[in-house]
């Protein structure tokens, strides 16, 4: 039913622990998904046989070393088994309740996805364990916090979709936003999933890039994706999505977001947008 593919950081520490669970909650999902893990990286062919999951471990990379997510998107387009694809960064944890809600949309064309949990996770989780899923609804409701509408860290989308995708390097800032501009500019459904998909994003550090920061990856290889998005101008969030998924299907947003979803086919309204972040005054 659903492909999932990803780009994994090393496997080495914490980043080990959480991209171990973020897998081991892929492979729970029912009815069973195709996963596909891309890369070179420390530990990814090894977690890649434990878990009997497609790698590839060829794809192209930047000046810096770092992976290329248009040649993800691509090669996961052509060798997935299934219709409906999902990029997911490595680090989340997908709880039971995407396939259920994925299975609602019916447009032949789409791009799905929706605000992230944040949660501190520092054990391995034990999959096996009948109650795994309602003890993290619990930790999440007690101690997650839910991110704003640019906290955004996957896509669902039918194989056919021409994302069209800029050479973005994996984990830097900007590429979502600006997919999401396309997609819009396309006048493609652009579908925000928060009500009904619980992403939990487990929290960790970005020590894994010599550019580091304290909340991202900056540095030239920020400087480079935001020139590959053609600036501020080009992005957006999901406020700017102009379909909500719920339980019962699919519904337009609020009237305020679906004035500020109109607004933002327009030039002039994205330039006061592009200003703001540029201030940031978000």
């Amino acid at each position: 039913m659903l492909t999932i593919f990803s780009i994994p950081k090393p496997f080495r520490g914490h980043i080990n622990i959480i991209q171990r669970n973020a897998i081991q909650s892929w492979l729970k999902l029912f009815p069973k998904c195709e996963i596909i893990l891309f890369g070179d990286d420390e530990g990814v062919a090894e977690v890649a046989r434990e878990f009997k999951l497609f790698h590839i471990p060829e794809i192209e990379k930047n000046e810096f070393g770092t992976p290329l997510l248009d040649s993800a998107f691509n090669l996961a387009q052509k060798l997935a088994k299934n219709e409906i694809l999902a990029y997911i960064n490595a680090d989340n944890i997908l709880m039971p309740d995407s396939i259920s809600a994925i299975k609602r949309i019916k447009k032949p064309l789409f791009l799905m996805s929706g605000r992230r949990w944040d949660l501190d996770i520092k054990e391995e989780i034990d999959f096996t364990e009948p109650n795994w899923e309602n003890k993290l609804k619990n930790r999440i409701e007690k101690e997650g916090k839910l991110r704003g509408f640019s906290g955004m860290d996957y896509f669902v989308f039918p194989k056919n979709l021409l994302h069209n995708l800029h050479p973005f390097a994996v984990g830097r800032p900007g590429w979502d936003n600006w997919l999401i501009y396309h997609i819009r500019s396309l006048k493609i459904p652009m579908i925000d999933a928060t009500e009904v998909i619980t992403v939990l994003h487990q929290k960790h550090d970005y020590s894994h890039s010599s550019y580091g920061e304290r909340d991202r990856v900056g540095g030239p290889e920020e400087e480079k994706s935001l020139k590959l998005a053609g600036g501020f101008i080009n992005m957006g969030t999901l406020r700017d999505a102009d379909w909500v998924l719920t339980p019962h299907g699919l519904k337009k947003p609020s009237f305020s977001r679906r004035i500020l979803a109109s607004l933002f086919l327009f030039y002039p309204w994205r330039l006061l947008l592009s200003i703001k972040r540029k201030l940031k005054i978000f």
